[in-house]
């Protein structure tokens, strides 16, 4: 009875080991960080993206671009938004793009509300375990941030760190070189 119980217990072993082996040896990918990026509207405040991008790239983490979209009271919340989700595309292909350069994984999403509050909400739900959100503030008449009252209800609503990009404060307006042109950047080789 021994014996038996014995050859078992080195079978298994040795199955173990074989197939340790066949994988190189590696183990599960680790988790990666995720930090959320949450947009309106299709301006998109590019310091903001580049402080974004930046913070993924040192940290080795994942970017959560979230388009948020309002739903009008009157329709239900799982209504078609089609034409504004077309225009948020094109923000996910130039964030991406600019991601890429780079070596920075990216993970987009919709999220819907009845206000930007809620949507904002119900981003943060779907990626809960995002250790930071990267907000623009807006500049101006510009529809490329968030106001006062939506970031200062982000701030005591969201579990991970805040980080608040303001626009350039001597025009108002945003000039960022390329992430390729950034030299932080280059200081290590891209995943």
């Amino acid at each position: 009875m021994l014996i038996p119980l014995a050859a078992l217990v080195a079978g298994v072993g040795l199955t173990t080991l074989v197939m340790r082996r066949r994988r190189g040896g590696a183990e599960p990918p680790a988790a990666r960080a995720k930090i959320l990026f949450p947009f309106v509207g299709t301006e998109l405040s590019e310091r903001a993206l580049q402080a974004t991008i930046r913070l993924a790239w040192a940290e080795g983490a994942v970017v959560v671009p979230g388009y948020l979209t309002t739903v009008p009271q009157a329709l239900p919340l799982d209504v078609p938004v089609g034409r504004s989700c077309d225009e948020a595309f094109s923000v996910f292909e130039a964030i991406e793009q600019r991601a890429a350069k780079v070596g920075v994984p990216v993970d987009g999403r919709i999220a819907r509300g009845r206000n930007v509050r809620h949507a904002l909400r119900v981003l943060m739900s779907e990626v809960p375990t995002a250790t930071r959100i990267v907000v623009a503030a807006a500049s101006g008449d510009r529809h490329d941030g968030f106001g006062v009252d939506d970031i200062a209800w982000l701030l005591r609503n969201a579990h991970g760190e805040v980080l608040v990009v303001r626009p350039d404060p001597e025009t108002g307006e945003v000039h960022v070189e390329p992430p390729e042109a950034d030299p932080l950047l280059h200081a290590r080789p891209a995943a």
